[in-house]
């Protein structure tokens, strides 16, 4: 049962009756994750655990970093190596947790990545991608390669210089019907029992500078003509293999990602995960897969942003009082709270769904991914302002925030594009 507190009514002094009082509630301290429903024993402590890591190596040194320039940060010596070697110990071993059941395995992921956004979005990112050859080959349901990948620094290489988010809509359902997407950037053959790579991916290939590995996706020339494509697993020390500069971004700094070359890359033939069969497919099963993934590291940076408001309207005086004791700052809290529980509930219902569908929904994988990125930039962008000029210096995380919020309208497919792609998939043509 709730406790009340007798308060005052206002201009009159403590001293009054009881009948001239006014009661209120006490507050109420919320789990750290807010209105959170009931977690397992297991999902706790892996909250705990990934809670503290972010706390006590991810936060010290993300400020630093974000100030190296792109190439100093991937530099011998850099705190980089620190997060990402300490990050090891955290146990999320992708192989072994293709034991539990979809549901437990995918909320198990959710919680550690909003953890790790929540002390960094770009680290986070930079220890999730080294996942993706593992995840992408557990997707597709190849055991053998996600063994062979676990462990390794790896990478993701879809996007192409002139084709970016176009890449992602293998089924033309945003393409116009006049639309030509011409040439790929990179094209693959099969010769005998290897794959020869020749080409190049864009320089938003997360983690490429330093991967061991790549899962790529590319098109297919069979017989003098260029058709569908495969994901393939690519080792990085293959002859042939070279990498561009590391990107210099706004956003994300933490997140190194650049170009690679492919020039004559031999790679054996039993590396394809997804052949030309499947790739379409395949391409909206990653989509789906990796959408939710954003939108939770957006969700850890909203927490993240909102946290930082509510302790600073606490701290800072204006008028004479706490921030918080101004209405129109509580009315602002309040908006930000509501849309951190939005975002997160939008979230969970996505992952929940496809964990358990016979098919994962591209078009609810596309929402949350859309949501929860625009209510963490809402929210970041908020707190910033709360924070006044302060919040636009380093001295601050808020301005990061920010731009790292910014960067997630735009990673992994545009919104725009998502929505667009999304929207095709509540056609139903039996209705046209």
């Amino acid at each position: 049962m709730t406790k009340y507190q007798k308060v005052p009514e206002v201009g009159q002094q403590a001293s009054l009756s009881e009948t001239q009082r006014i009661t209120r509630p006490d507050f109420i301290d919320l789990p750290m994750t807010g209105l959170e429903g009931p977690m397992t024993e297991e999902e706790r402590a892996l909250q705990e655990s990934v809670h503290r890591f972010a706390e006590e190596v991810i936060r010290p040194v993300a400020a630093r970093l974000d100030q190296l320039s792109a190439e100093e940060m991937i530099a011998e010596g850099s705190e980089l190596w620190t997060v990402l070697e300490k990050a090891k110990g955290l146990g999320l071993s992708l192989v072994d947790m293709e034991e539990m059941e979809p549901l437990e395995r995918a909320r198990m992921l959710a919680i550690a990545i909003e953890e790790l956004a929540w002390g960094c979005p770009g680290l986070c990112c930079a220890v999730l991608v080294t996942f993706f050859p593992t995840m992408y080959s557990l997707l597709a349901g190849n055991k053998e390669m996600a063994k062979y990948c676990e462990g390794r620094l790896g990478c993701w290489a879809i996007t192409e210089p002139e084709h970016g988010s176009d890449m992602l809509d293998s089924h033309r359902q945003v393409a116009s019907n006049e639309g030509n997407y011409g040439k790929p950037s990179i094209v693959a053959r099969i010769e005998g029992d290897k794959v020869i790579l020749n080409g190049q991916k864009s320089a938003w290939v997360s983690g490429a500078t330093y991967a061991d590995l790549c899962v790529l996706y590319t098109h297919l020339e069979q017989d003098g003509q260029v058709g569908p494509g495969i994901t393939i697993i690519v080792d990085l020390d293959s002859p042939g293999v070279t990498k561009g500069k590391p990107l210099e971004k706004m956003g994300l700094r933490g997140l190194n990602q650049g170009e690679m070359f492919f020039d004559n890359v031999e790679v054996p033939l039993k590396h394809v995960i997804a052949g030309p069969e499947e790739y379409d497919d395949f391409v909206t099963a990653t989509l789906a897969e990796a959408n939710p993934h954003v939108a939770g590291v957006a969700m850890g940076l909203a927490r993240a942003a909102y946290e930082h408001a509510l302790a600073y309207a606490h701290e800072r005086r204006a008028g004479g009082v706490p921030l918080v004791q101004h209405q129109h700052v509580r009315y602002r809290l309040f908006h930000m709270f509501r849309k951190v529980e939005m975002a997160r509930g939008m979230l969970q219902r996505v992952i929940t769904y496809n964990a358990t569908a016979p098919q994962a929904a591209l078009q609810g994988s596309a929402a949350a991914k859309v949501t929860v990125t625009q209510l963490a930039f809402e929210v970041a962008n908020e707190a910033l302002q709360m924070f006044g000029g302060i919040g636009m210096t380093k001295e601050y995380p808020m301005e990061k925030l920010v731009r790292d919020a910014r960067a997630l309208l735009i990673a992994d497919g545009c919104n725009e594009m998502l929505a667009l792609k999304g929207g095709s998939l509540l056609v139903n043509p039996d209705l046209l």
